[in-house]
């Protein structure tokens, strides 16, 4: 399924989904001639996606763990279609902005150390749970952008964590042109992060609700 040219590719992106959500699935999707696209939810409500060299015959789901293992003992991987529950977004999706991948780094190291501060000290010196700090940090909007009809786009917490914590962006040591930057684009509900190594979507809730 995966051969030599994507293994290493596939290992880094499984990897690091797995520290984050060890009972993970993966979606396979063909992305073009010997590609294909590797989709994963986190446990925060955000799509990844890294295309990898690769070639799988049809659309499939699949355990992550059980795809990581396959790379060094290929073998046939138990389908799992029925379990993968989440919509993925449109395939055209317009540009907004560029954002430096620098930036981007540092807002996620930023929240992370705000985490540990208020875990340890609390917030106005009230202790508050762990979870609670993460979900208020995790919905918090970090960057606002504005289309070009003048509309904001607010990009949240999680969708910068998602990039980060997946290890989307280029090391600056290999930073080459066009790789130092992260972006932000829209596509219906969906906003994404996409980086150097892949790329974060995460659909906004509607306004509008039935009564």
């Amino acid at each position: 399924m995966i051969g030599e040219a994507g293994r290493s590719d596939a290992g880094a992106f499984l990897s690091r989904l797995l520290r984050l959500d060890p009972s993970a699935l993966v979606r396979l999707r063909p992305a073009g001639p010997d590609r294909v696209a590797l989709w994963a939810m986190l446990p925060f409500r955000v799509l990844v996606v890294r295309t990898i060299e690769a070639a799988v015959e049809a659309d499939q789901t699949v355990a992550a763990d059980a795809l990581l293992a396959s790379l060094d003992r290929p073998a046939p991987l138990p389908r799992r279609d029925q379990e993968w529950h989440w919509p993925l977004p449109p395939a055209s999706a317009r540009v907004v902005e560029e954002l430096p991948a620098q930036e981007v780094a540092r807002i996620a190291a930023a929240a992370e150390a705000t985490l540990r501060s208020a875990a340890t000290g609390g917030v106005g010196g009230r202790p508050v749970g762990e979870r609670a700090l993460r979900d208020a940090l995790l919905d918090h909007v970090p960057i606002v952008v504005t289309d070009a009809d003048g509309d904001r786009v607010e990009i949240p917490q999680r969708l910068v964590q998602g990039v980060v914590r997946m290890g989307f962006l280029a090391p600056s040591i290999d930073i080459t042109d066009g790789h130092d930057l992260v972006t932000v684009r829209v596509a219906s509900a969906w906003i994404s992060l996409g980086a150097a190594f892949g790329s974060a979507w995460f659909r906004r809730r509607s306004p509008f609700r039935l009564r």
